[in-house]
């Protein structure tokens, strides 16, 4: 299946963190949302343009965590996408979060296609299928 060509590489940030300088664990998704967006660059789909053009967007319809390690104030992280099933109006996801060799969260992610104009689930584009 589709892998992240080039995995998102992050700074955590003072934003990202609790008082503790410990990453907030919702922000986990923040990053994850972020490294799908940049997996469906690298595939050449700009997610406005799909909206625009085929009235479609992809939502989260059910994610999964495991925490294993925290990220603190200013560690590097690459996040990675990993498609591990294709459906006709869904996609199945496993991304991982890591510091250097170390995992530290890792989530189950599944989306769907939705029309935009009614957010009724809709078949992925072929021309997009193709790319996976």
């Amino acid at each position: 299946m589709a892998e992240l060509c080039n995995p998102l590489t992050l700074r955590v940030y003072w934003e990202d963190t609790d008082a503790g300088g410990v990453v907030y664990y919702a922000n986990y998704l923040k990053f994850f949302e972020r490294a799908r967006t940049e997996w469906l660059r690298t595939l050449g789909v700009q997610q406005g343009s799909l909206q625009a053009q085929a009235d479609c967007i992809f939502v989260v319809a059910e994610v999964q965590l495991r925490y294993l390690v925290a990220a603190r104030l200013d560690d590097c992280l690459t996040v990675t996408v990993v498609v591990t099933e294709k459906g006709r109006a869904s996609l199945q996801l496993v991304q991982q979060a890591w510091r250097g060799e170390t995992l530290l969260a890792e989530g189950r992610v599944r989306v769907g296609c939705v029309r935009a104009s009614t957010l009724k689930p809709c078949r992925i584009p072929d021309a997009i299928c193709r790319l996976l």
